[in-house]
């Protein structure tokens, strides 16, 4: 791990894009940036965790321009050496407090990414920092999955979600304090590697309560990035909170 980019050092980096393969495909990143460029219009796009730029590059592709905050170096060195990288504006530091100059027309959050941000303090910071950097009439966008307490039966808090012969995962949940981590133990050459995020899960009200505190209000929120309804059952969501025009 790297202290100067946090859990996403160059060990992560290395090896990100091909372990999230599947959110490169198509029916997963064309309605994501369907909806993005709609929302920025003619306007800028701010990306809070830009990362190795999977949704910033096509973005800017079509012609929406794009800049990102992210404080891992690893991650946006990677960014900077795909085709179009060089389009793309880079900004290092906490995402939460860190200013770019000028306004933007859309903020965006994607896959879970929030939860990076592991105190309640640091996500309600993010959004006064989104709302500060969005125009009158601007909108904040975040993808992320609802908490899955539902899984835990009484006295259990981890929940797993691999197992394999090439190893497990799991995630374990404390519901006092939201704190959750997400756990890896993967056989190298018959040998265990074992890798810790941290993160903190956060609910669709709380989340509405952190964009009023900033000043905004919800506009949207569906299932995904393809408008399906939110309910009772959704895994996750898109939500849209809009900073008031006037």
């Amino acid at each position: 791990m790297s202290d100067e980019d946090g859990v996403f050092g160059e060990s992560v980096a290395a090896h990100y894009d091909a372990s999230v393969a599947d959110r490169f495909a198509p029916e997963v990143l064309t309605p994501t940036v369907d909806l993005l460029a709609e929302l920025a219009g003619g306007g800028r796009a701010l990306e809070f965790g830009i990362g190795t730029g999977r949704v910033a590059l096509p973005l800017a592709a079509r012609g929406v321009p794009v800049h990102g905050i992210d404080v891992s170096r690893a991650m946006t060195s990677r960014l900077a050496a795909k085709p179009g990288g060089d389009t793309v504006g880079v900004t290092i530091g906490d995402f939460a407090t860190t200013r770019v100059p000028g306004t933007f027309s859309v903020a965006y959050l994607v896959f879970n990414t929030i939860n990076n941000l592991t105190t309640q303090d640091a996500q309600v910071d993010c959004f006064r920092n989104a709302a500060a950097h969005l125009e009158p009439g601007g909108c904040f966008v975040i993808e992320v999955g609802v908490p899955e307490l539902r899984l835990l039966p009484p006295g259990q808090r981890a929940v797993p979600f691999r197992v394999d012969a090439d190893g497990w995962a799991f995630d374990v949940y404390d519901t006092a304090t939201q704190r959750m981590s997400s756990n890896y133990v993967t056989l190298v050459d018959g040998r265990p590697e074992y890798e810790h995020y941290p993160f903190r899960y956060v609910w669709p009200s709380e989340l509405d309560l952190m964009a009023r505190l900033a000043g905004m209000r919800l506009r949207d929120r569906w299932e995904g990035w393809t408008r399906e309804p939110f309910t009772h059952e959704s895994r996750g969501h898109v939500s849209v909170w809009e900073k008031p025009a006037g």
